[in-house]
């Protein structure tokens, strides 16, 4: 592989450059610059990079905007769609940039894998028909349905070492476990690199987590992340890299560090790393990519931090966290958010004072984040033992496993037929319950119960509809033990039922035998496929068209469409579960626009599209961190298209905040956040951004009712090449002008 060189080379002149030693993030970044390939600068006969005085220039962290060249795009069944419908405008006769569609968020968990799959070819079939084709057509490799969750397929078969990619899904930061730094992304984002035009990033921070000790017992990596989640909270790492380092990374499998990476989406931050070392190359020769563990390794120095950066991280990082591994104990996070941390010690006593159901129906082991060989060992052990001592679990069993080729070893080597025999349903290698595809049989679905799940996020009706079903987030052992009980209150630390007292887990990372089953399920493109067909009456698919221009005047008198109060996620903008369907078609998934917000007026949610095709133009005020969760963009693209022209917030999740620039959506936050109670019902907005520049606050007036009006200032994170996307009507509008 001869990345390596390069890459090595590159870091040289970076850290002369900027004159210090470099982490590991600001080498991937800084390697990633746009301009590094212009003009073929590599000599090859000298060794060095010719004319890059320039190219390397310091980027302020959260002040300056950085051009990047990935060296990847992901894009899943559900945000793939709209990628592709808007890569299709982009007037390209194949992908600039290597890509890959995996088909795994279509698929409904309901009555088993085999079933699933049968019913979601069914029902999915002009999707997957369209992706399938667009993909042979444009130079991308097809995952079909059953081949696995996108983030395990990628850590398996593309993510290396030193490398960048985007993926249009929150938890792509998956591939940081193997040292590559990922981000998630919204459709236009990933259109950019598709189409070899520069990505555009805000420079982040970075925040260094130091790990030190090793785990043991009942503590497993997913509850790293579910401390440091306590830590941070949902939004603490907004706009932040977080970047493992210390002695305590060694003690951690490239899987294990791949959870953690995965659920630094849900603190907020841009994307994660882990440093390269023996465990990431064990996992690429486990994986069939010897060549990419043995060139690494000889380059391992420039994919990890510099020794003065581990010796004194204060000084280079913006912030430092310590996490001692070796006093870690499995933590119960939850519900309704993910940063609701509690070590289990401590749940009986937080179950007591907020009366959660102690009763736990489903158990669910699964998703991107934890669905590995290493995850499915571990939680089939803690089975074992309880099956061998004639227990049977008191709550329901689903497993969901992350791969065809993670299935397929699994089921040789016992572990299913554990899981089955502790009554299980195997469900596919699919996201399913996690992203709310799951039709979960029950008499009441709006019960109040309790069910704890290896997944990354919890937000209210994510799982089944239901708001009063209160999810939990934990380790895939600790969620067989409670299942075993039954009870969340138990403690497999301290606690015994039914005259049984669990061991400690065991497991391994790779199995004895081997992987099998190791690509199954890719189609590789065919050069020369014909285009895409899209019929005019389909109801799942619809050709884009583009967003119309800003006239280049104040937005004078827009009524408020909703005041939001509270947490308002992607969830909750456009949800899930049965709308996925429409992930193709805007204007039918647009009815769906902020159906799951709550009203500040009257403290209920509902249809909010009707009164948005009414109004023609509006506006939508909330408070922080909105648009939190997932990438999926439709969360913008919905109120564009039903003529909302901005949107005012105490603050934004960054994903959000850029998919909403991306479509042309007027992106505000209060200069003040106490304003937000200035608002009133029925209000009437001006909108003063006539003059928007870089930097420059924009007035807005409201009209009261009752015939009284208040100035407020706002704040924008604009530059100018937003501004122009802005201006133009949306990104795709602005790269189509330039063309």
């Amino acid at each position: 592989m001869n990345y390596y060189p390069n890459f090595e080379e590159k870091v040289r002149i970076v850290r002369q450059a900027l004159g210090h030693p470099l982490t590991l993030s600001e080498k991937i970044l800084y390697s990633h610059l746009f301009d590094w390939d212009a003009g073929e600068r590599w000599n090859g006969a000298t060794g060095d990079w010719q004319g890059c005085g320039s190219v390397v220039r310091p980027l302020h962290r959260l002040a300056d905007y950085g051009d990047f060249r990935p060296d990847r795009v992901a894009l899943q069944d559900a945000t793939g769609q709209m990628a592709l419908l808007q890569f299709m405008n982009a007037g390209k006769e194949k992908v600039c940039t290597p890509a890959s569609v995996h088909c795994d968020h279509l698929i409904c968990a309901s009555d088993g894998a085999d079933n699933d799959l049968f019913a979601a070819r069914e029902a999915n079939m002009e999707v997957y028909d369209f992706l399938s084709s667009a993909s042979s057509r444009y130079g991308i490799d097809f995952w079909q349905p059953g081949a696995g969750i996108i983030h395990q397929i990628v850590l398996e078969n593309y993510a290396f070492p030193g490398g960048m990619m985007v993926g249009t899904d929150s938890h792509t930061p998956n591939a940081g476990g193997l040292s590559m730094l990922a981000i998630g992304v919204g459709g236009a984002d990933a259109v950019d690199v598709l189409t070899g035009m520069p990505w555009e990033l805000l420079m982040p921070r970075i925040i260094g987590v130091e790990l030190t000790g090793s785990l043991s017992g009942w503590a497993s990596p997913k509850d790293v992340i579910l401390k440091l989640a306590g830590m941070l909270t949902v939004k603490g790492g907004t706009n932040s890299i977080l970047e493992y380092f210390g002695p305590g990374v060694g003690t951690i499998s490239c899987t294990g560090r791949a959870t953690i990476c995965n659920m630094g989406a849900e603190v907020g931050a841009t994307s994660s790393i882990f440093p390269f070392d023996g465990n990431s190359a064990k996992y690429l020769s486990a994986t069939g990519r010897q060549d990419v563990a043995e060139t690494a390794s000889a380059y391992a120095d420039d994919l990890r931090a510099d020794p003065e950066v581990v010796r004194a991280p204060s000084r280079y990082f913006d912030e430092v966290l310590h996490i001692n591994l070796s006093q870690m104990e499995p933590y119960v996070n939850g519900p309704f958010t993910p940063d609701a941390a509690c070590p289990v010690s401590d749940m009986k006593r937080r179950i007591q004072e907020n009366g959660f159901p102690d009763r736990i129906e489903v158990s669910l082991v699964g998703s991107c984040t934890n669905s590995s060989y290493g995850d499915l060992s571990r939680a089939a052990s803690v089975a074992e033992t309880a099956l061998k001592a004639g227990l049977k679990p008191k709550a329901s069993l689903v497993i969901n496993p992350g791969s065809e080729m993670i299935r397929a070893t699994a089921e040789r080597d016992g572990i299913l037929d554990t899981f089955r025999r502790a009554g299980a349903t195997i469900m596919a290698n699919a996201c399913g319950p996690c992203i709310g595809q799951w039709r979960r049989k029950v008499t009441d679905n709006a019960a109040k119960n309790s069910i704890v799940t290896t997944f990354n996020r919890n937000f209210a009706k994510r799982a089944d509809g239901n708001p009063n079903t209160n999810a939990f987030l934990v380790s895939p052992e600790m969620a067989i033990a409670l299942a075993f009980a039954g009870s969340l209150s138990f403690n497999p630390l301290a606690d015994s039922f039914d005259g049984f007292r669990f061991p400690e887990p065991q497991g391994n990372d790779f199995p004895e035998g081997g992987f099998i089953g190791h690509g199954s399920g890719r189609i590789f493109p065919k050069p020369g496929s014909p285009e895409p067909l899209i019929s005019p009456e389909s109801e799942r698919l619809q050709k884009l068209k583009p967003f119309e221009k800003w006239d280049g005047k104040d937005f004078i008198s827009l009524p408020l469409l909703i005041k939001v109060k509270g947490k308002c996620t992607t969830d909750h903008i456009s949800m899930a579960g049965p709308w996925l369907k429409y992930r193709g078609h805007l204007e039918h998934i647009s009815e769906n626009l902020l159906i799951g917000a709550t009203d500040a007026f009257t403290g209920k949610s509902g249809p909010v599209a009707p009164l948005a095709r009414k109004l023609h133009s509006s506006v939508v005020v909330a408070e922080d961190n909105y648009g939190e969760g997932s990438s999926r963009e439709h969360a913008a693209m919905e109120p564009r298209f039903l003529g909302v022209k901005a949107i005012i917030a105490k603050s934004f999740a960054r994903i959000h905040e850029t998919n909403l620039k991306k479509q042309g959506v007027l992106a505000l936050t209060f200069s003040c956040p106490s304003d937000y109670e200035k608002v009133r019902h029925g209000d009437k907005f001006d909108i003063l951004c006539s003059g928007l520049t870089a930097g420059t606050p924009v007035k807005v007036v409201l009209h009261h009712e009752d015939g009284t009006s208040e100035e407020i200032e706002t704040k924008h994170s604009y530059n100018s090449v937003q501004i122009g996307w802005f201006k133009a009507g949306s990104a795709l509008n602005s790269l189509k002008e330039n063309e």
